[in-house]
């Protein structure tokens, strides 16, 4: 049977198909599809996971312990795995293991556009590397013969456009993997020094080995047509290169590390003019360079963003792109904001009132530092805003600290906030923290997390209770608020900014866009209003701006009732 899959999906099926039995993430766009995918195969235990490197950390465990595993997770994600995976390719498998990384070129959902083809260099373990959904499928299925066969992790690699593009995948039935039989292995699986030592000797015979058995793998593919151009690619652009280039001849790589390097010379000894195309960094030019051939890349080619057919056309042909049909009206720009009814949006407006000093992190409520909110003064990494906090405390002082705030959310405090609050707590900081407690994990569509009380399959679990966490690793003053009760959150924030401890707020509302939000009706603007223009420092997309005043847009408009309670002259009314 054939069916349209994305490729996240596709993914999911191949590990279904492969016997994985353990999946472990944490979901970060493009790839949280893949274990939410793999939660509806009742046969896959599947969790999330309060971070990537306890999930990948998972995956190790089961896969130790002879059972197939996965993780998946974005680019940057991949950064906070890395001591597990570095460490995982001395001591191998036992069943196999894959873990999936989605790059985002263009970074339409990052705060960096890294290549994580470096990782697989640096860790020295083969990656894999799909064009569509059918190779998706495909190569996890591999990738699984390969991890066990050489004893290593195996990366595979997509981007958002592989992630979340969708093509025909060919179904097949599960192949059953029965856990295999676990063996005490102090050798294998202590990596102290003594055992790291001849580890090191084993990974990098393996990486020859896997060379050489990359130099025939069904992985790769040639396509000889016309030999005045030849282009060596993988991934998504193939697919960009194909279109671009239709007569020319491909080499198409679909395990990027390590090369095969007996094959690329074969190739380029054929080809005319020899060109890389590939995404981000000159990760393949480089090594073919490495090898004395003479190859064009990014001579001619962008380092930043994502490629197109039209983009490869005008950079090695000249040719330029037809510009279409165009529109004379000057289109208004639409960037992202926090929907109607945001939980996120009282603490901002509340921040921005107050004009502190914001230490922000990755979130639906980093649009917190958009106009006219503009209440985010930095943005690093998960769990930074803290830490960074407690930075900018001891090289200011402490009347710096009387006027800033660190914010972040329930899920991101629980993915690595909880260690930087124990430093400031142990290292006599007298900060004040935000957990912005939505309920869920919001910007990457409503994941369960630790401290919503279900598992990704909906079950019901034991909840974290954020309050008596904060207070565990010494936090004395912690209070919770409705950031939508604003005035009384402004009291309750001055409180906190005046204490000399550090101390937590936790700003506890549902998402918007879950039902026990409990949103009914909409509002709408009286004849009373004064047009103070009170309201649209809210920048609620549901409220605009007209000649005659601020009008509220009843189809985008929930009721949250936040408009009501911020308008001094009762000009504003649920109705």
């Amino acid at each position: 049977m054939k069916k349209l899959m994305l490729g996240n999906e596709a993914v999911a099926r191949g590990a279904y198909e492969a016997g994985v039995s353990v999946a472990s993430s944490y979901p970060g766009t493009p790839s949280t599809e893949i274990t939410e995918f793999i939660a509806k195969y009742d046969e896959i235990y599947s969790e999330w996971a309060p971070n990537e490197k306890v999930a990948v950390e998972v995956a190790s465990g089961a896969a130790i312990a002879g059972g197939r595993a996965l993780s998946a997770m974005k680019h940057v994600g991949l950064n906070v795995a890395a001591d597990p995976l570095f460490t995982m390719s001395y001591i191998g498998v036992n069943g196999g293991l894959v873990l999936c990384v989605a790059d985002d070129p263009g970074m339409h959902s990052s705060q960096n556009e890294q290549d994580s083809r470096n990782y697989a260099i640096g860790a020295k373990v083969p990656m894999l590397e799909p064009s569509d959904s059918s190779e998706c499928r495909d190569f996890v299925k591999k990738a699984y013969e390969i991890s066990e066969e050489f004893d290593t992790p195996v990366l595979l690699r997509l981007t958002t456009r592989v992630a979340h593009s969708q093509s025909e995948v060919e179904l097949y039935e599960r192949e059953e993997r029965p856990a295999k039989e676990y063996k005490k292995d102090v050798a294998k699986h202590v990596m102290v020094p003594a055992n790291a030592r001849p580890k090191h000797v084993f990974v990098e015979k393996r990486m020859a080995a896997l060379a050489e058995f990359n130099n025939s793998s069904d992985l790769n593919r040639v396509e000889m047509n016309d030999t005045k151009i030849g282009i060596i690619t993988a991934g998504i652009a193939y697919q960009y290169a194909r279109e671009a280039f239709p007569n020319a001849s491909f080499l198409k790589l679909g395990m990027i590390n390590p090369l095969p390097e007996s094959l690329i010379r074969d190739f380029a000894a054929k080809v005319d003019t020899l060109y890389v195309i590939e995404e981000l960094d000159p990760v393949l030019e480089r090594q073919i360079r490495a090898m004395g051939i003479s190859v064009h890349g990014k001579d001619l080619l962008p380092l930043i963003g994502e490629y197109s057919a039209a983009l490869l056309r005008e950079k090695i042909l000249g040719e330029k792109a037809d510009p279409g049909f165009s529109v004379e009206e000057t289109i208004p720009v639409r960037p992202p904001v926090m929907c109607p009814g945001c939980s996120h949006r009282g603490v901002f407006y509340v921040l921005n009132k107050l004009k502190l000093t914001v230490s922000g992190d990755i979130g639906c409520y980093s649009l917190g530092s958009a106009k006219p909110l503009d209440s985010m003064d930095s943005i690093i990494c998960m769990g930074a805003s803290i830490s960074a906090l407690h930075g900018m405390e001891k090289a200011q002082g402490r009347e710096f600290a009387k006027k800033s705030v660190g914010v972040l959310g329930d899920s991101t405090f629980l993915h690595s906030g909880i260690t930087g609050l124990i430093d400031m707590v142990y290292n006599k900081g007298t900060s004040t923290v935000i957990i912005l407690d939505n309920s869920i994990t919001g910007m990457t569509g409503h994941q369960e997390n630790p401290a919503t009380g279900f598992t990704i399959k909906g079950e019901p679990t034991r909840q974290v209770d954020l309050e008596k966490l904060c207070h565990a690793v010494g936090i004395d003053k912690v209070t919770v608020a409705d950031p939508f009760d604003v005035e009384n959150f402004e009291k309750v924030l001055r409180e906190h900014l005046a204490a000399e401890e550090p101390t937590v707020i936790i700003a506890q509302r549902p998402c918007a866009l879950l039902k026990k939000a409990g949103y009914t009706g909409c509002c709408e603007i009286t004849d009373s209003c004064k047009n103070c223009k009170m309201c649209m420092k809210l920048g609620c997309p549901a409220i605009s701006m007209t000649a005659s005043g601020p009008v509220i847009d009843e189809t985008l408009c929930n009721g949250c009732g936040l408009c009501v309670n911020i308008c001094k002259f009762g000009a504003i009314v649920k109705k």
